[in-house]
């Protein structure tokens, strides 16, 4: 589904990802770790249309992603979450799973005032989609709050129902366990679960170990922006390099 071949991103001459090479299939959960600078979170804005490549090969579904701007990338079926919370407080978290579904409503904002049918039946379906995807989350009780009264793990997945809400089949998910409670983190768990079991593939960026470990089909680790080790959890858990260079073990 998702192809990265010798990937370079170079930032005033630095090389933040160095030659970075994977590939996620759906309904595959696959995550990167690595201590902090490591390049993560600059792979996912190369592969997000956020910044460019040096060199290198992007695609999606075998479609080359190199050129295309953010909102193209997500059009395509791809959807993201950013490592600051990017909930928007004041809207209930009816409307924040709504705005996700901007760029697939067929109608514009003045056809919805005037109130011309079509805008309005639109209107129902989208509000409809959105309740239901709040219900897969398992929040569906929480529509009618403002996002801002809400816990953080609760942010988190409202954040998660806003990406998802459109369709997509990709999602990418920069550190969505941080500052999450234990058992929030479980919550989260399942519903990467759930994700990947209806063939959606999810990519993680995280660094809270017990909840990659539980979830992650495979685990790839940068160090300095290049590859250090790629497998199965338990194969990173007992690699001698990852331990030393990211675990802190000698």
């Amino acid at each position: 589904m998702l192809q990265v071949e010798n990937m370079t991103v170079r930032f005033a001459g630095l090389s933040a990802v160095s030659d970075l090479s994977f590939q996620v299939s759906p309904g595959e959960i696959f995550t990167m770790m690595g201590p902090n600078g490591a390049g993560k979170t600059t792979a996912f804005n190369a592969i997000t249309g956020f910044v460019r490549p040096a060199s290198g090969t992007v695609s999606y579904k075998g479609v080359s992603l190199l050129g295309r701007s953010p909102d193209q990338i997500a059009g395509m079926g791809i959807r993201r979450t950013f490592q600051n919370n990017g909930i928007l407080r004041e809207m209930t978290v009816l409307e924040n799973v709504l705005t996700g579904l901007e760029l697939a409503i067929p109608h514009t904002f003045w056809r919805t005032v005037a109130g011309l049918p079509g805008a309005r039946r639109a209107e129902r379906r989208a509000v409809a989609q959105a309740r239901e995807m709040l219900a897969r989350m398992g929040i569906a009780d929480l529509a009618e709050r403002n996002a801002g009264d809400l816990s953080f793990g609760q942010q988190r997945l409202v954040e998660i129902s806003r990406a998802l809400v459109a369709g997509a089949e990709l999602i990418m998910l920069d550190e969505p366990a941080v500052g999450l409670s234990p058992s929030d983190r479980h919550h989260l768990a399942g519903v990467l679960r759930g994700l990947a079991e209806s063939g959606i593939a999810v990519v993680l960026v995280e660094h809270v170990q017990d909840l990659v470990m539980a979830v992650s089909d495979r685990i790839l680790v940068l160090n300095y922006g290049k590859c250090l080790a790629e497998g199965a959890p338990d194969a990173v858990r007992n690699n001698q390099a990852v331990l030393e260079a990211y675990l802190g073990h000698e």
